[in-house]
């Protein structure tokens, strides 16, 4: 990409909470209502960009992090000026080191400033005209990704996918570890129902110890299975996780709740993980995601980037993954959340599998303010010197 830099002149926030009739429902509890955190900067000229924090559990989890970002990542923020940007992820990072060891925080600091980061990306990308994935990988980004179906609660699934197949996707993912008997039945009936070319995987939320996860693995994934997710926490030694990736007939994934590029590094670099799932927005940024994505096609793995929010992170990961290519597929979240489309305009859409990217600069979308306005609940402002 071509040096630029960015000047910080303005930085808005806008929290939006919306009720939903179906929780989404995972093994470590449920999410009753969806939020989004979006980030507007603007520049010295009047260009913009938009962002958005992770914040889908606990379900408040928003509010802590937009006063947060109020009270400490915007005013670091806006003393900063940013050469070769909009790589500004290291030096927020450094800056804020110290007071997210001092507050215990370290997950909601780097919320905030992966957020800030793709903020900052997407009005880069917009002064040079180019859409993010260009500015990232030039005339090696393609224009379109493959995208699957996911979010699916194991008691309405087998509605959601016939939904969803109607609706463009051609591969799904469920929900499981809610006890052996339901996760037999409900993943043995998709599984029964798919047609060719479909294709199905499951996401255990790290909700097995390691005796249950050895007969689950071995159980589920005797059905053709794409992958399994998280089978135990993020957290558990490199043997556990070694030990069910050889006892797993299928691909375990995992990296949703991995942070830092030497967690990352040693993920990939062992092997055990063979689909790769950084969240963005929870660690890293565009330029975080974006360095992970290319270490993980290389080594062999598919890079296959986590988000469940609204529209602005799912263009993100949308963006990121057109940029680095490889195998893997695209989370596209199809519960029920009224912000997803309102704050991704024009949304686009899924065909026969696959997602068209829009051609325009930067992400590629706007936030539609005006239809959203019903779910508002707090809009801050900060500006350079104020």
């Amino acid at each position: 990409m071509t040096p630029m830099t960015l000047h910080i002149a303005r930085i808005e926030t806008f929290l939006y909470r919306a009720e939903v009739a179906e929780p989404v429902k995972t093994s470590f509890g449920s999410i009753p209502r969806r939020s989004a955190l979006l980030l507007r900067v603007e520049d010295a000229e009047g260009a913009h960009g938009w962002g958005e924090v992770w914040c889908n559990f606990p379900p408040y989890s928003a509010d802590n992090k937009q006063r947060l970002f109020e009270t400490v990542v915007a005013p670091a923020a806006l003393i900063g000026r940013y050469a070769d940007a909009p790589d500004a992820w290291h030096g927020l990072t450094a800056r804020t080191a110290r007071r997210a060891i001092q507050g215990g925080e370290p997950g909601p600091f780097a919320a905030c400033i992966a957020g800030l980061d793709l903020a900052l990306w997407d009005l880069a990308a917009r002064r040079a005209g180019k859409p993010l994935r260009a500015m990232l990988a030039g005339d090696a980004a393609g224009d379109a990704v493959p995208a699957y179906a996911s979010g699916l609660n194991p008691d309405t699934a087998t509605a959601a996918v016939a939904r969803c197949r109607e609706a463009g996707f051609r591969a799904f993912k469920v929900k499981v570890a809610f006890g052996a008997e339901i996760d037999e039945a409900v993943v043995s009936g998709l599984a029964r129902d798919l047609r060719p070319g479909e294709r199905l995987m499951v996401d255990a939320n790290q909700g097995w110890d390691v005796p249950e996860a050895r007969r689950a693995v071995r159980r589920l994934g005797a059905h053709g299975l794409g992958w399994i997710e998280e089978p135990i926490p993020a957290d558990r030694p490199a043997a556990e996780w070694a030990e069910l990736a050889m006892l797993s007939p299928v691909p375990l994934a995992g990296g949703e709740n991995v942070m830092g590029y030497e967690g990352f590094a040693t993920l990939i670099s062992q092997g055990h993980h063979g689909v790769v799932q950084p969240d963005m927005l929870k660690w890293g940024g565009v330029t975080g995601a974006f360095a992970v994505g290319r270490r993980s096609v290389a080594a062999g793995r598919s890079y296959c980037p986590h988000w469940l929010g609204s529209g602005i992170g799912l263009l993100a990961a949308a963006q990121v993954l057109a940029a680095v290519g490889g195998p893997g597929l695209l989370e596209h979240d199809v519960m029920e959340n009224p912000l997803r489309e309102a704050l991704a305009q024009p949304f686009p859409r899924v065909r026969d599998g696959v997602l068209a990217l829009p051609a325009t600069p930067g992400l590629g979308v706007e936030p539609d303010l005006a239809a959203a306005a019903p779910w508002l609940v707090t809009h801050m402002e900060h500006r350079a010197g104020a």
